[in-house]
């Protein structure tokens, strides 16, 4: 089984899961988020009524059933058909209207007449349905028989996070939400990417930074975690949160608010070279969970990764985010960026030149021997020149590709081979 292949079978195991942003949705898809990174998820609960920021952590939502039937007694909206079906949060409610009163509760999509939208009542004590236009057309008049069989009490908040120690303390934050029910790009595919790459890290060499994956509730998730942690965030020296990963539209990378950090050159830098199709937007303070991040009291190095931009394709937030928008060549896609980018943060140092005066003699140190048949010989004898020249104690590896217009690992193997002849000494902190 190919990685894609395997990015989109858990995409199918975690899409029948109802989630919301409380609730056994949240704890079960950790649970096997768990498992995808190979175990060492820790699962925080935080209580209701918790102030966090400026927000309060609110009641647990849970649901065990919930219908709509006619006067004959057909269920003509059913949530064990889909979790999309009934309106994330809905208070509990039995009782028989008649088909005008229903209609004050039904959410349709009019320009879409045969989707189900995707409706939220996270902070409303509200009930409703939501389906197909064509439905609600059909619908005949009478009195309807309603089943919203869902709990809303005192409970926590649930979010996981998967740390993979490296070398330093110093973090790179992967973030992704956990809160959406049976929408497949958004965001399965950004569990799913972010699950896998925690793994690859886990298993493979010790990285230089520290990765912390966190795999929370939007906004809500987001701002508890930030509030909590406040007196770690000085840690935090790159970050991304992905979101919208399995769709078939080019990239698009959302700056951080600062706009020039590392992680914004690095993603231009890797799309950049990738001959992806993508493109590279200013930030905002709309989105998602990278605005809390971004807030200007926090201001972290974080922005976000995805492919289609959330709201401007029809399949967003409606029952056609299925399994059939994503593919797994798109998820594969998507974590190999994920992949290029850590090796930018993980290669990215900064060197000083110990023989800066003059072009240092290459041939007697080897370094021309070890071109010799290479197809990127003259590529590569240029990064080493350029690395040479800009290795001033200032500049660092990404800088000096940027400049010269050459592959970072490129880059990075001059400067390694540089180094090991004697050539460069890595700056404090590089």
């Amino acid at each position: 089984m190919t990685a894609g292949e395997e990015l989109y079978k858990l995409v199918a195991e975690l899409y029948p899961i109802c989630r919301s942003i409380t609730g056994d949705g949240v704890r079960r898809t950790l649970e096997i988020v768990d498992r995808e990174v190979g175990g060492g998820l820790e699962v925080t609960e935080v209580p209701t009524g918790t102030e966090v920021l400026d927000w309060t952590v609110p009641r647990e939502w849970n649901v065990r059933d919930a219908w709509v039937a006619d006067p004959s007694g057909r269920k003509v909206i059913d949530f064990q058909a889909s979790n999309l079906h009934l309106v994330s949060c809905s208070v509990p409610v039995r009782a028989t209207v008649p088909l005008a009163e229903l209609r004050e509760h039904l959410f349709t999509l009019p320009d879409q007449p045969d989707r189900v939208p995707y409706r939220t009542a996270y902070y409303a004590e509200r009930w409703g349905f939501c389906a197909s236009q064509r439905v609600v057309d059909g619908l005949a008049e009478g009195d309807y028989e309603v089943c919203v069989d869902t709990t809303l009490a005192d409970g926590h908040l649930t979010y996981g996070e998967r740390l993979v120690e490296g070398q330093s303390t110093d973090e790179v934050l992967v973030s992704c939400h956990v809160c959406h029910p049976s929408l497949a790009n958004d965001n399965l595919s950004g569990i799913a990417v972010a699950s896998r790459l925690a793994r690859l890290l886990a298993k493979g060499p010790r990285p230089r930074y520290s990765y912390r994956f966190l795999f929370i509730p939007g906004t809500i998730g987001s701002i508890t975690w930030l509030a909590r942690n406040q007196d770690r965030l000085d840690r935090v020296r790159h970050g991304l949160v992905l979101s919208g990963l399995g769709d078939p539209g080019g990239f698009t990378w959302k700056r951080s608010r600062r706009g020039d950090t590392v992680i914004d050159r690095a993603m231009a830098h890797v799309l950049g070279r990738s001959g992806r199709p993508h493109q590279l937007v200013d930030f905002s303070p709309y989105g998602y969970d990278e605005r809390q991040y971004c807030s200007p009291g926090f201001n972290l190095p974080v922005g976000r990764l995805s492919r289609t931009p959330f709201a401007t394709y029809p399949e967003y937030h409606t029952s056609a985010d299925d399994l059939d928008f994503v593919g797994p060549g798109q998820l594969a896609d998507s974590l190999e960026v994920c992949q290029e980018v850590v090796e930018v943060l993980e290669g990215d140092r900064t060197y000083l030149n110990l023989s800066p005066k003059g072009e240092p003699q290459l041939g007697k140190r080897g370094l021309y021997g070890q071109i010799g048949g290479r197809s990127d010989a003259e590529e590569r004898q240029m990064a080493m020149l350029w690395v040479l020249n800009l290795s001033d104690g200032g500049m660092s590896l990404l800088e000096v590709a940027e400049r010269a217009g050459l592959p970072f690992a490129l880059v990075a193997e001059a400067a390694g081979a540089l180094e090991a002849a004697g050539l460069l000494s890595r700056t404090a902190g590089g």
